[in-house]
């Protein structure tokens, strides 16, 4: 590896070691707060008669959380930890408006249930954009147009 290269990915590092280190001050999000997030909302996911239906693919479920926990870490602390495709993964289940309305619903309430205010909402941004950017995904494999309808919510 080149030394200019090298100056480059530890520069990036420092960039975003300080950004996590100012979403953790500003926010409180922990790595123990993530894994409750994820535990208790994927609980009401399968539990949800319109939810519940859609994650029954899943096979493993420890082994599912221990992913959506890295997942949930990468989006909000910059961690690095996932190196899924969950675009990938999400496109065959035939997903629908009401699918993603659902699950924001779900994933808001438990945000706001679990989470200090500012976590909750740097959560919730998160996940409204993720809903937003699946559900116009979904829509362009259908051959359909979507815009997005949920990050503009409040």
């Amino acid at each position: 590896m080149s030394d200019r290269l090298k100056a480059e990915r530890e520069a990036a590092a420092a960039r975003r070691n300080l950004l996590t280190r100012d979403a953790i001050e500003r926010t409180g999000i922990t790595e123990e707060m993530i894994g409750e997030l994820v535990t208790n909302f994927y609980g009401r996911v399968r539990e949800d008669a319109l939810l519940g239906p859609v994650f029954a693919i899943v096979q493993n479920w420890d082994e599912h959380l221990v992913k959506l926990r890295d997942f949930w870490s990468s989006v909000v602390l910059m961690s690095g930890r996932y190196h899924g495709s969950p675009m990938r993964a999400h496109m065959p289940l035939s997903l629908a408006g009401d699918h993603f309305d659902r699950w924001l619903d779900l994933f808001e309430q438990t945000a706001r249930e679990i989470c200090p205010p500012a976590a909750a909402a740097l959560f919730i941004d998160k996940a409204r954009r993720i809903a937003d950017s699946f559900e116009m995904a979904s829509a362009t494999v259908a051959g359909r147009i979507a815009s997005p309808r949920h990050v503009l919510r409040s």
